[in-house]
C-alpha cells in the first residue's frame, strides 16, 4: 500500500537522522566541562610522594596472587589519590584498544588548553586510567596503562603539553571508582590529578672568579 510505503520512508528518514545525530550527542557529552572549570580544579599545589614503579607492581603482584576475587571487596591500590585535586572524565576507546576514538580529541584538547594556562603550569599531573570489571583482571590491566600512555601522548604530541609535567598510570580494576557496580561504565573514567609543583631547571650562571685570582690578573697587565 502506498501509505505504508511512505511510513516506512518515513521511519527510515528518521533513523537516519537518529544516526546522524549520536555522534554530535557524544561530542557534546565529551565537552561538558568548560576549560574554566578544569583550571578551577586543577590549578591547585599539593603534594604527593605517590611512587608510580611501586603502585604498578603491587598491582601487578595482588593480579597475580589471585587476591580479592571478588570486586567489591578490592580495597583501593592507592587510596591517597583519592584526596588529591583532580579531574575526571571520559575518553572513548576503540573496543579492547588503546586507540582513542576521535570524538575524545575535544575533550583532551579542553585539557590541554587548561594545562598551558598560566594557572596550571607551575603543577605536574598524572593521568590514571581505570576499566570496569570485565574479562580478565591482568588484561585489563596492560590494557589500561596503554590507554593512559595513549592519553599522555595525544596531550604532549598532539597538544604540545610538556611530557615533563605529566605521568600515566593504568590500574585496571584493581580501584574501581564505583565498587557497588563493578561492570558500570564509571568504572572506565580517566582521572588527571594534581601531584605537585613543576620544578624548571635554574640558567646555569658563570662561577664568579676567586679574588685572588682577579686581582693576580691585573698585576700582569
Amino acid at each position: 500500500m502506498p501509505g505504508g510505503k511512505k511510513l516506512r520512508g518515513i521511519g527510515l528518514l528518521l533513523g537516519a537522522l537518529a544516526l546522524f545525530a549520536l555522534p554530535m550527542a557524544v561530542a557534546r557529552a565529551q565537552t561538558a566541562t568548560s576549560t574554566a572549570d578544569i583550571i578551577e580544579k586543577l590549578a591547585v599545589e599539593a603534594e604527593s610522594d605517590i611512587d608510580l614503579a611501586a603502585l604498578k607492581q603491587q598491582a601487578a603482584d595482588r593480579i597475580k596472587a589471585r587476591a580479592d576475587a571478588q570486586p567489591q571487596k578490592r580495597p583501593p591500590i592507592a587510596p591517597q589519590l583519592t584526596k588529591l585535586p583532580q579531574l575526571r572524565f571520559d575518553v572513548v576507546f576503540d573496543q579492547d584498544s588503546s586507540l582513542i576514538r576521535p570524538a575524545s580529541y575535544q575533550t583532551i584538547g579542553s585539557i590541554a588548553d587548561a594545562l598551558t594556562d598560566p594557572k596550571t603550569r607551575p603543577y605536574r599531573y598524572l593521568i590514571v586510567d581505570h576499566v570496569e570489571s570485565a574479562g580478565r583482571r591482568d588484561h585489563n590491566l596492560i590494557l589500561s596503562q596503554r590507554r593512559a600512555d595513549s592519553v599522555r601522548d595525544v596531550l604532549v604530541n598532539t597538544f604540545k603539553v610538556s611530557p615533563k609535567r605529566l605521568q600515566a598510570l593504568g590500574l585496571g580494576e584493581e580501584q574501581l571508582q564505583d565498587v557497588n557496580r563493578p561492570a558500570s561504565p564509571a568504572n572506565a573514567r580517566v582521572q588527571l590529578i594534581a601531584i605537585g609543583k613543576f620544578e624548571t631547571a635554574e640558567p646555569a650562571t658563570p662561577a664568579a672568579a676567586p679574588k685572588g685570582a682577579a686581582a693576580a690578573k691585573k698585576k700582569k697587565r
